[in-house]
């Protein structure tokens, strides 16, 4: 009776250990399956947030992928404002960690010379009566892709002029190299200073007549930079002499042009 009974209780405890030991293995198989699905699912929700976000007409030929969380968009839009605003829908999308922007953009091609000098004379007049003098923007095409760089006095006036290069036709591609120049008091009231010195001057004073074209400011923790086209040599030294002599900056480099001359012939001045 007791050789049964204790035949009874091995009997019970190795199913017990079995079923324990079973355990774990079904644990992590039944967390398993429910995890690959829920990624699975995530993707799937992830691409149709971003596919949803792009259901704009200028995105009629616009396509996403998502795998990883990351969306690769392809296809083609008009001009290149339409591809960087696609990049900006999708990143906003839940679940999206990256985008690979490979869209193209379309349109009628331009030449690098016309497109770069239409630009120019665009942003020239850009932000006229928001204080341009102190914008200092550069641009320059090379196969439709256009580099933005140079000098701006504040951000508004950066986004500015990048808005206007992203949405002019045969743009393909933008590069933005523009410098933010420091919000600051004194460099505020240093830009006052040298524009009221520099304009005040009465061989200067005209350059303020064509908003396009003035000498421009751009102040950096008291540096000054002049830019801009001037007629002669003499005014080009006459604006650093006038600029230097405002109290309180650190140095001050010409960087003006004189009409008809080639930059190399150009002397550049620069004073710590």
């Amino acid at each position: 009776m007791k050789t049964m009974r204790r035949t009874q209780a091995a009997l019970t405890a190795v199913t017990l250990a079995g079923a324990l030991l079973s355990l774990p293995q079904a644990g992590f198989a039944a967390g398993r399956m429910p995890g690959a699905a829920q990624e699975a699912q995530a993707g799937n929700s992830a691409a149709s947030d971003a596919a949803n976000r792009l259901k704009k007409k200028q995105f009629n030929d616009v396509k996403v992928t998502v795998d990883g969380g990351i969306a690769t968009l392809t296809g083609s839009v008009e001009v290149y404002e339409y591809k960087a605003d696609a990049e900006k829908q999708v990143r906003r999308a839940k679940g999206i960690t990256a985008v690979r922007n490979e869209i193209e953009v379309g349109g009628a091609s331009v030449p690098d010379q016309e497109l770069q000098s239409k630009l120019q004379e665009k942003l020239q007049y850009d932000r006229v009566g928001y204080g341009n003098t102190f914008d200092a923007i550069t641009v320059s095409v090379q196969n439709g892709v256009v580099t933005i760089g140079g000098h701006s006095h504040d951000y508004p006036d950066r986004d500015s002029a990048l808005g206007l290069v992203s949405t002019y036709p045969g743009v393909r591609d933008v590069v933005d190299q523009i410098e933010v120049d420091p919000a600051s008091f004194m460099d505020e009231r240093t830009r006052i200073a040298v524009a009221r010195a520099v304009y005040g001057y009465p061989t200067l004073n005209r350059y303020a007549i064509d908003p396009a074209q003035p000498i421009r400011i751009s102040v950096q923790n008291g540096n000054v930079e002049l830019y801009g086209l001037v007629n002669t040599q003499a005014d080009k030294e006459t604006a650093y002499i006038r600029a230097n002599g405002v109290p309180g900056i650190f140095s001050v480099k010409n960087y003006l042009q004189v009409a008809n001359q080639s930059n190399e012939g150009q002397k550049q001045v620069s004073v710590q």
